[in-house]
């Protein structure tokens, strides 16, 4: 699986696209497509059809779509928006900002 410098709950900010500059917390990461959910970007119109026994009712939705790793840059907390380069500590990986030099939040 390949690894990725955008991970869930990460502030981003679009870089290209209709939907540039807008920023927002990321959802949901596909590191085998390379695509990224961002919460309130590239938001898409939906049908969804009622459901009977589920009482669901239909009509139009808006949900996010898949935007590509490429077109997005992360945030940092300090600087705005950043390039990250990694610093291995034993086992440990570690996103750090080139700006300011400060450790970026991982998962766990």
């Amino acid at each position: 699986m390949p690894s990725l410098n955008i991970h869930r709950n990460d502030t981003v900010m679009v870089l290209t696209g209709s939907d540039r500059g807008k920023s927002g917390r990321v959802l949901r990461v596909f590191p085998d497509k390379h695509t990224v959910l961002v919460e309130h970007v590239r938001v898409v119109k939906k049908t969804v059809s009622s459901k009977q026994g589920q009482n669901t009712r239909g009509g139009i939705a808006e949900q996010e779509s898949p935007i590509h790793v490429s077109n997005l840059a992360l945030v940092c907390p300090n600087c705005g928006v950043a390039e990250v380069r990694r610093k291995l500590e034993g086992d440990i990986r570690k996103r750090i900002c080139k700006k300011c030099g400060q450790e970026l939040p991982t998962k766990k």
